[in-house]
Formats: C-alpha cells, sequence, structure tokens
C-alpha cells in the first residue's frame, strides 16, 4: 500500500512539474505570429544562458516559478534570444539574436523587453513598451514591475487611438 501512495505522489509531483514548463520560441517571426494571432505582446528575453549569472538567477527565481508560467500564458509569448559562450548557436539564430540586440539597444544580460509586433509589407515593426532586468524580490515584485510596463503599453495604445 505505501509503494501504491508513493507512486501515486511521484505521479502528482510529476504533473504539477510538467504544468510550472512553458515555452520559450526562439524564432522571432513565429513569436510574432502567434502574438499578432493571439493579441499579446512578445516578452524578448535577452540572456547568456550559459555564462550569465544574473541571467541564471533571474531564471531560477521567476522565470521557472509557476507565478510567472501563470502569468506569462495569459499576457505576452516568449522569445528567448540567448548569447551563449561555450554552447554553438545555428548561424541563422546567432545573426538574429545580434540584430535584436542592436536594434533595442541590449548593453547588459538579463535585459526583458516587452513588444508588440506589427508586420506591413512584409516586414516586421516592434513597438517598446519597456524594459526591465533582474528585480530583487522574487516573482511577485518581477510580475508587478512587468504589468506596471503593460499597463503603461496599453495607456500609449489608448491614447494613440484617440488622436487618429
Amino acid at each position: 500500500m505505501k509503494k501504491i501512495f508513493i507512486a501515486l505522489l511521484l505521479l502528482a509531483g510529476s504533473f504539477a512539474t510538467q504544468a510550472q514548463d512553458i515555452y520559450w520560441e526562439t524564432n522571432l517571426n513565429k513569436a510574432a505570429d502567434v502574438a499578432m494571432k493571439e493579441n499579446k505582446p512578445l516578452l524578448l528575453f535577452f540572456t547568456g544562458s550559459d555564462w550569465c549569472g544574473w541571467c541564471i538567477r533571474l531564471q531560477k527565481e521567476v522565470l521557472k516559478t509557476p507565478e510567472f508560467a501563470d502569468w506569462a500564458q495569459k499576457n505576452v509569448v516568449l522569445v528567448e534570444l540567448d548569447f551563449p559562450r561555450r554552447t554553438p548557436l545555428p548561424a541563422d539564430l546567432q545573426q538574429q539574436n545580434m540584430q535584436l540586440q542592436q536594434v533595442l539597444e541590449v548593453r547588459g544580460y538579463p535585459t526583458v523587453w516587452l513588444v508588440t509586433p506589427t508586420k506591413k509589407d512584409g516586414k516586421m515593426n516592434l513597438s517598446k513598451l519597456g524594459s526591465t532586468g533582474y528585480v530583487a524580490g522574487g516573482p511577485s515584485k518581477w510580475l508587478e514591475g512587468a504589468n506596471q510596463i503593460l499597463a503603461n503599453g496599453k495607456s500609449m495604445d489608448a491614447q494613440a487611438g484617440k488622436k487618429s
């Protein structure tokens, strides 16, 4: 009986862990298509996954928590833009990441940009909503800042709509 109980407990634990897993797209065009279809902004996570201590800490303390997973599923489409030192990236992915780093003037890691994608004549435009990085205080403090960026972006959209 104990073995069955332990097996059920482990099984339940594995479902809980799976529920926390979220999908990070690496292809900006694919992510933008999803974001426009779902009417959500993109969350662009600039990271040095295999060398940046603050990036690893942000992932551990915020980005891999159930609170973040719930928030992200409702509010954004996730894109990871990695700049690893030990793990080679495909050339097209490396070029995409470097181009976005230049466009958004990313100077350090981790940097998280919230942007709204639009496409016109086959070209993508990213409207900047705001950026953040590592914030001490766990997921609730980080999400508070992210929600403020999203709220400011919505108020700017509403003002632009009134001017039209």
